[in-house]
């Protein structure tokens, strides 16, 4: 059956039609917004590298979770910026330290209603800039879980819904896993970053957080990119360890990946469009060379097609109001 006989056209020829055919439908709910809060500020500053996007104070932390409530989002993921660094990172698990102060704050206001998540690494809070502790140039990795241990039970205490490992340091899952259950936080959840690949995307996160390595590189705990069974073997470990979801990271560039472990996983599994693909639309939509809405919208709903149930978002705090003009 071919043409004149079959016409794909006339299943697209109205906004109804459209709509009712559309398969992939992109909601709010879908997205995670993640904010940056900042110790040493007292009011909003702007990101440079990342237009519209701001490092926040702690008393301005509950007006921008109203707002990403009001787009219909509900749950957000904080990345801290300490008032202090050192070669351990120890105010990545200080009992007054920013994040654990943001998340009280937040789940006071909000309880249920509002998801909370939080970053698990030491990149943000180590003077070397790294995910993990440095010893003569070498990423440790042992020594580093035992840090995470304790960044992701402050986290939990604080109130945290969902601890986030990001730091790719090999067994952090399960170690976290075991200090939460240890620690009585059985019913707190690990979102992994199960598949981080080294990627050019983050460079803007890095000036955004202030974590960009001081030296060398973080290849030998992030994975390259050419190899898709590697991170598959990543996801599977983690699953195995303990998971409850699992990330790809970043998105674009990696959507056969999320394909693949869509395939082969039955868990939760997110994805993150990450700093470098948000401020590639802000940078072409600002020169007039695309439409930002409807390349944002492009991206996310992809993202999704691939098989990602979570999509972790800058364009989550615009989301609401541009899926309303659809």
């Amino acid at each position: 059956m071919t043409y004149p006989n079959v016409r794909m056209r006339r299943l697209r020829r109205t906004p109804a039609l459209r709509t009712m055919m559309q398969k992939i439908n992109l909601q709010p709910a879908d997205l995670i917004c993640p904010l940056f809060v900042d110790e040493n500020l007292k009011k909003a500053v702007p990101i440079e590298s990342m237009p519209e996007y701001y490092r926040l104070p702690l008393n301005t932390i509950r007006d921008e979770a109203k707002h990403i409530l009001s787009q219909g989002v509900k749950a957000l993921i904080l990345f801290g910026l300490p008032r202090t660094k050192d070669g351990i990172g120890s105010q990545a698990y200080a009992q007054d330290g920013v994040v654990q102060k943001a998340v009280a704050v937040l789940k006071a206001e909000f309880g249920d209603d509002l998801v909370v998540m939080t970053d698990v690494c030491l990149c943000e809070y180590t003077s070397t800039g790294h995910c993990g502790i440095v010893k003569d140039g070498e990423i440790m990795n042992d020594p580093t879980l035992e840090v995470l241990r304790k960044v992701a039970v402050s986290h939990a205490q604080s109130g945290a819904d969902i601890v986030a490992p990001s730091g790719m340091m090999d067994g952090q899952v399960k170690s976290i896993r075991e200090a939460l259950d240890e620690s009585g936080f059985c019913q707190t959840a690990i979102m992994a970053y199960s598949a981080k690949f080294a990627s050019s995307f983050y460079s803007p996160f890095r000036n955004a957080a202030e974590c960009a390595p001081q030296s060398g590189s973080r290849k030998s705990y992030q994975m390259g990119f050419g190899n898709a069974e590697e991170a598959l073997r990543e996801i599977e470990i983690d699953v195995s360890e303990g998971a409850d979801i699992v990330m790809v990271k970043p998105a674009l560039a990696y959507l056969d990946i999320i394909s693949a472990a869509r395939s082969r996983f039955n868990v939760p599994i997110a994805a993150y469009n990450v700093s470098g693909e948000y401020s590639m639309v802000k940078a072409a939509a600002r020169n007039g060379w695309l439409d930002e809405r409807q390349a944002a919208l492009e991206i996310l709903a992809g993202i999704k097609r691939a098989g990602a149930d979570l999509i972790i978002t800058y364009f989550a705090r615009d989301i609401g109001a541009w899926l309303k003009q659809e």
